[in-house]
């Protein structure tokens, strides 16, 4: 049985938030994660098995969801889920990034492949709000923070997949000021389904006259039902689902095909000016994307551990008779033991993002760009190291349960299989890991990295100053792994300055190790505000186990990362041909 682990999740979200402006404040932080925790554990829990096995079903451009979700949703509408954190003025609860991320988080746990769908509308609103035209606000934000219309993105193309410079979707500009859209998008999340009244689809498409590459991209909504002047769905746009892909996971969330045969599309922002649009929502997205694989690895490790307690196999190391449970051998209980502390280091990196997003929206007006720029520096790794993490979970998961965890019946195989995705969309690990080390080490001139560590080493300090038992057995290999993350810093940006190819080769090593200090640090802070509740206590001895177990790969880590340039040399490419 599933249990939501709300005191964990309550425990990071105080942690991350700490004392710098409290945006958690005049939050009614227990109610919320209560509720929510419930209608996981009730609504969505039981949908996860039931969407991988019946998945969904496309027939004449309509798509049919597994049984149960299109009442769950209604119920998940209703509740007002998808408006945690959409402002006010539009329905929404305005409440801070960090609760939705909380929300988001339980939702994955529950049905991964259920939650993807809000989050992308999550997202859609949040674009829609900092640059759609008051009359496209005005009609299609209420809906959409309702639940009764749903949102996607589309970018990807058969050519274009990372590379957007090469979106080929065109847009052509009509005598009443709409455009007309025609092209072919792939792998849309939610493009077609049963469970909402309409579906809004945000489009990159290029305009004759645009200039080439990413700097010609526009951005539109493009509906599925054209709405009236009551924003009333009517008239069926020209945009169909051709197909729906058969994917290795999150087999309950439709994957489809769009045919954009002059459907009528509004503009979003500025012409040739969409790409900027289109980060509005994806930079949340990633952050989302880490927290699914939160959510799922919670869900993994917790199948695991289930199941440990009891099959039973073989005698125990302190046991005078077998079978034991086979939590009580050595092994088992390393293997969950790193599940869990990787569950927790995800979660602190996660909270800690969504934290500094409020702090540029709700901080001191003269802290907010320091704020932004911390957002933008920890997003590609609490998406990347979230992700990966998620998938060591959940193959971890399956090696506990030993065969068992082969056979699908067990539901193990289906953590791994919905996680596997998390590390390849909204742009793969290896984008995020050049994201990091060409744009993001320079923010402020370095001063954003440079800060981040700083803090990283007031939490050592602090560690160090507290009297829990055991806590300061974290202290040394925390403070020495921080000193390899700010080594390898140093070498990290001097080569993207002047060898952008050993950055490169080096920079998903780098990323790595920036998750692996930063999220065992901000997990080590849950462990010093927490209390002696269980909570409290499993923070300590996951940071514990964290710190004496993994930090240790942090030396080796840089190493590989700054010796990968050479080893590989000029050409990768001649390289592989050698071998």
């Amino acid at each position: 049985m599933f249990r939501t682990p709300v005191a964990d999740i309550s425990l990071a979200l105080r942690a991350a938030d700490g004392d710098n402006g409290g945006v958690l404040a005049d939050v009614p932080l227990d109610a919320i994660l209560g509720e929510a925790a419930r209608f996981t554990g009730e609504v969505l829990a039981p949908l996860n098995r039931v969407g991988d096995r019946e998945g969904v079903r496309l027939k004449d451009g309509a798509v049919t969801t597994a049984p149960g979700w299109k009442e769950a949703y209604r119920r998940f509408a209703e509740a007002g889920w998808t408006g945690v954190s959409a402002p006010e003025q539009y329905g929404g609860q305005g409440l801070p990034v960090m609760v939705e991320m909380a929300v988001q988080e339980m939702w994955n746990a529950g049905a991964a492949a259920f939650a993807v769908g809000p989050m992308l509308t999550v997202g859609a609103i949040e674009a829609l709000a900092a640059h759609g035209a008051a009359e496209i606000r005005a009609t299609y934000l209420p809906r959409l923070v309702a639940g009764r219309w749903t949102a996607t993105m589309n970018l990807t193309e058969p050519q274009a997949g990372s590379d957007l410079g090469l979106v080929a979707t065109r847009a052509t500009r009509a005598e009443d000021g709409t455009y007309r859209i025609s092209g072919q998008k792939i792998f849309i999340t939610y493009g077609e389904h049963d469970l909402a009244e309409n579906i809004v689809h945000l489009v990159l498409a290029r305009l004759p006259d645009a200039p080439p590459g990413t700097a010609g991209i526009s951005m539109f909504v493009v509906p599925k039902f054209l709405p009236d002047a009551e924003g009333t769905p009517r008239a069926r746009n020209r945009v169909v689902a051709a197909g729906v892909e058969n994917k290795l996971g999150l087999h309950g969330s439709p994957t489809c095909t769009m045919v954009y045969d002059q459907a009528v599309g509004f503009l979003v922002g500025e012409e040739n000016r969409g790409l900027a649009c289109m980060f509005t929502m994806m930079n949340l997205a990633r952050l989302s994307v880490g927290i699914q694989g939160v959510g799922v690895a919670e869900r993994a490790y917790q199948t695991a551990l289930a199941y440990a307690r009891e099959r039973r196999q073989g005698r125990g190391f302190d046991a005078e008779r077998g079978p034991s449970p086979i939590v009580a051998h050595p092994d088992v209980q390393m293997m969950l033991l790193r599940m869990a502390a990787l569950v927790a280091a995800s979660r602190s990196l996660c909270y800690a993002c969504a934290h500094a997003i409020d702090m540029s929206r709700r901080g001191p007006a003269n802290e907010r760009g320091a704020w932004a720029d911390r957002a933008s520096l920890l997003t590609p790794v609490a998406k990347a190291f979230s992700t990966d993490a998620a998938i060591e979970v959940a193959s971890l998961g399956i090696q506990v349960h030993g065969g068992a965890g082969y056979i699908e019946e067990t539901g193990a195989a289906q953590h791994l299989r919905d996680a596997r995705i998390f590390a390849i969309y909204e742009g793969t690990n290896g984008i995020q890991a050049i994201d990091l080390v060409t744009r993001k080490l320079g923010l402020r001139d370095g001063a954003a990295v440079t800060e981040f560590t700083a803090e990283l080493r007031g939490i050592a300090d602090a560690l160090a100053m507290s009297n829990r038992p055991g806590i300061h057995e974290t202290v040394a290999p925390l403070r020495a792994a921080i000193s390899e993350l700010e080594a390898a810093t140093a070498f990290m940006s001097e080569a993207a300055a002047r060898d952008r190819r050993s950055a490169l080769y080096g920079a998903s090593g780098y990323l790595r190790l920036f998750g692996i200090v930063g999220g065992a640090a901000l997990l080590a802070k849950s462990a010093i505000v927490g209390g002696d509740d269980r909570a409290g206590l499993a923070a300590i001895a996951k940071g514990r186990f964290f710190a004496q177990t993994m930090l240790p790969e942090a030396s080796s880590l840089r190493a590989a990362m700054m010796g990968a340039g050479t080893a590989v040399g000029a050409d990768g490419a001649a390289l592989l041909d050698m071998t």
